[in-house]
């Protein structure tokens, strides 16, 4: 007779749920155990990163590959059958679609009954484990709970495009997707999605044309951007199962037999001299049933941009406006929400980061005197070309625009190579954000000065990647590729804060006035991609102006951006378009004034400048920047989980397994192994150093806790071999830790092999599996009493 309650979780799986669906003709296809939907938030530590735990769920049930209609939460026979209700709302809160594509049916169970909660009804009802309900039943009532139209239904029965080479969409992907073709199904004729920089907008949308295609629901589609880039990467890699039915607009000329139509808009939308016969009059206004806007920030906010000209034309009653953005507003007042309504889905760069699907960050700020202090001229002060110097304070946002202090530049420089030197990383990517287009070639010749030896080995290890600069945009290829070893070092103004995809820039330096939080958000972008495989699992950033103080704004929400406006202000045409560029005070090469004239800038080359101090900031687990050791980080973390000593001591003895236990904790950022082996502790708990850490207890050595198990008079109770074992136990706990006093495979080792082995220890010796585990308990609970 098997006692119940000894039954593990997986034992219930395995006993009771995963028979009691298979009876109700669910497939292995059409359900997912263990389903872990995000790769784990990976969090920077002082000597590396490490991954957290990933999300994931019991059981996952699919009507269609791309339809989830039902989560299934576990518990063991401890626990009563609906127990584990709050963690599967939960889980289907997370994975939440939209409206009719949201998972609407959760069950609990511990292997008795099951409790079902209708997501869509909010009702809950216990039922047998022989009357859970068919994949039809669910569907059925899914349908008609929802009020489902037939172009819904169309659209959902058609699948993802997958391949066994092609990489299936990740959850907020599917989310994404399945909301935007749920909505366009219904008819809804303006839908905006927003998605973190690197979280696969492209792909997003490819996978949403493909399936609105091939449902029939869309038959003709225009996708508009404002770069040659985007429009070539995504034809190539995303898009490229739909090439044959794809042509890219060029020359303004436009080809009706073609179903998908790649342009840019400053093509289409012609010159000034065009007005009324503009290149995208070609067709008629209802030729396209499906606009897609790519990066629909720039410009389809404002009423008079270039967007909105060709979407006010193609917009008959059939026509459907389907923007992606990383920002739906810029610092300018400006909403694209005011024309296409509130985003249908929003996913940010804290949820990315927290998901593990991109690299969080670390902040180092540098303050120079000169920065703290200003500066000010003696009366009568020339500079180094002769101009008298106005007599008043320069602050950290005049130096470099109107007041150029040659040693500031010649210290940053010398800081951002001495740390990469100082952590041998001097071929990790890196972006220096400069003022302008002076600054930058300033910057370049102050950085080519301190790295000589690697810039006389390959002139392009720095390099200025400029608007102005030809020979540094002809490199900007080779700095995004991956394989490339060279540019390694590049100075910039504002070209590289958008449209720039370097998967492994691992530091940005933040030597520009920032005080746009949309640009702001576009730089921090840059560095958010992963690429593990070329070891890329975090990015630093290092601010030598205090642009990292907008991370503690209310309106930093995480969502990076990709561009400020229309024009990016390089004055470069990126793809025929023939809009010519107008110089405006913020252009990156005047460096601010009135149009058409030089600014005013002093030149001063007898200022020495010194670093006062440099602070280190990580994220935290809310997301948040903090200062603080790895130690003060940790004790944050144990308070976190547990905010009295009772709490913490009460789950360390409920708990059989304390490795087990200690593991969790380590996935939620309490990292006891790295305090251990940084401050070389290794005689000392875990436990005590985490009661000591968090609640201020005085801590015991494990030479200590062996002493006092031994005097306790614990081990009399065992004679002969049985208690050399456990003596061998505890010496092996003295110098490794409890994880080998646990696992039984500890048996296996040398030391125990004159005992016989496992078997015959816990067989012959210690009389069974049971008597073994009681005796190691009895140590144990012995160790921490």
């Amino acid at each position: 007779m098997v006692n119940k309650s000894n039954l593990s979780e997986e034992d219930v799986k395995e006993r009771y749920i995963t028979p009691a669906i298979r009876e109700k003709g669910w497939k292995p296809t059409d359900y997912r155990m263990e389903y872990e939907y995000t790769d784990g938030r990976i969090a920077v530590l002082k000597n590396g990163t490490k991954r957290g735990q990933r999300k994931k769920i019991d059981y996952l049930l699919n009507y269609r590959e791309n339809v989830p209609i039902a989560i299934i939460e576990a518990k063991d026979l401890n626990h009563t059958y609906g127990h584990g209700m709050q963690q599967g709302i939960g889980y289907a809160e997370g994975l939440k679609d939209y409206e009719a594509l949201e998972v609407p049916f959760v069950y609990a169970s511990n292997g008795e009954a099951f409790l079902e909660h209708d997501m869509i009804t909010g009702k809950e009802r216990k039922i047998a484990m022989v009357d859970f309900p068919s994949k039809e039943e669910l569907w059925n009532r899914y349908k008609q709970e929802k009020g489902l139209t037939d172009n819904q239904i169309k659209a959902i029965d058609e699948p993802y495009y997958t391949t066994r080479e092609s990489k299936q969409p990740r959850y907020y992907q599917r989310i994404a997707i399945n909301r935007t073709v749920d909505a366009i199904a219904k008819g809804q004729r303006r839908v905006m999605l927003v998605m973190a920089t690197g979280t696969g907008k492209t792909y997003t949308a490819f996978q949403i044309v493909y399936r609105l295609l091939q449902a029939g629901i869309k038959k003709r589609v225009l996708y508009l951007a404002d770069r040659n880039i985007l429009v070539d990467q995504a034809m190539t890699d995303d898009f490229s199962p739909l090439l044959s039915k794809a042509t890219k607009v060029q020359n303004g000329k436009m080809d009706s037999s073609y179903q998908i139509h790649f342009a840019l808009y400053q093509q289409l939308a012609g010159r000034e001299e065009d007005a009324g016969h503009e290149p995208y009059r070609q067709f008629s206004p209802d030729f396209f049933d499906l606009v897609v806007i790519d990066e629909a920030h720039r410009g389809s906010a404002k009423q008079d941009s270039q967007w909105r000209k060709i979407l006010d034309y193609f917009d008959g009653p059939n026509v459907t406006h389907f923007g992606m953005t990383a920002t739906p507003k810029n610092d300018k007042g400006a909403s694209n929400i005011d024309y296409f309504g509130e985003p249908i889905y929003t996913y940010s760069l804290k949820q990315g980061i927290d998901d593990g699907f991109l690299a969080p960050y670390r902040v180092i700020r540098v303050n120079l005197d000169v920065d703290v202090n200003g500066f000010r001229p003696t009366k009568g002060e020339t500079d180094a070309n002769g101009q008298l110097i106005e007599d008043r304070k320069y602050t950290s946002k005049d130096f470099d625009r109107k007041m150029v202090i040659t040693n500031r530049t010649e210290q940053v420089a010398k800081y951002v190579s001495d740390y990469l030197k100082r952590n041998q990383e001097r071929f990790n990517k890196t972006i220096i954000f400069c003022d302008d287009i002076d600054h930058a070639e300033r910057m370049r010749t102050a950085l080519v000065n301190e790295n000589s030896d690697l810039v006389s080995q390959d002139s392009r290890y720095v390099m200025k990647i400029t608007g102005d600069d030809n020979e540094g945009k002809a490199q900007l290829s080779n700095f995004e590729d991956v394989t490339s070893k060279y540019p390694v070092l590049v100075t910039t103004s504002k070209l590289l804060t958008t449209g720039v995809n370097v998967k492994t820039c691992k530091l940005i330096v933040l030597d520009q006035n920032i005080n746009s939080m949309t640009e702001f958000k576009q730089i921090i972008g840059r560095g958010t991609r992963l690429d593990e495989s070329h070891g890329k699992s975090f990015f630093t950033i290092m601010d030598f102006k205090g642009a990292s103080r907008l991370f503690a704004d209310p309106e930093f929400d995480g969502e990076p951006v990709d561009a400020i406006d229309d024009n990016d202000g390089t004055g470069i045409d990126f793809g025929g378009g023939s809009r010519p560029h107008k110089k405006g005070p913020d252009d990156p090469g005047n460096g601010g004034g009135t149009v058409g004239e030089e600014p005013k800038k002093y030149l001063v080359n007898n200022k020495k400048v010194k670093i006062i101090n440099s602070q280190a900031e990580y994220l935290d687990a809310d997301g948040k920047l903090v200062t603080t050791s790895l130690r003060d980080y940790t004790k944050k973390n144990v308070l976190g989980q547990y905010a009295t000593l009772d709490e913490f001591i009460k789950r360390w003895r409920e708990s059989d397994n304390k490795q087990a236990l200690l593991d969790d904790m380590e996935e939620h950022g309490i990292f006891y192994k790295e305090i251990i082996d940084d401050e070389k502790l290794n005689d000392l708990d875990p436990f005590d150093l985490l009661v000591h850490l968090a609640y201020n207890q005085k801590p015991l050595s494990k030479s200590e806790r062996v002493a006092n198990v031994r005097k306790s008079g614990l081990l009399d109770k065992y004679q002969g071999e049985a208690r050399k074992i456990l003596e061998a136990l505890l010496d092996k706990y003295k110098n490794d830790g409890i994880a080998d006093l646990e696992n039984r495979q500890t048996l296996n080792l040398p030391e125990f092999e004159k005992f016989g082995g496992p078997v015959k220890i816990i067989v012959k010796i210690f009389g069974g599996k049971k008597q073994y585990q009681d005796a190691v308990s009895e140590v144990k609970e012995k160790i921490y009493s």
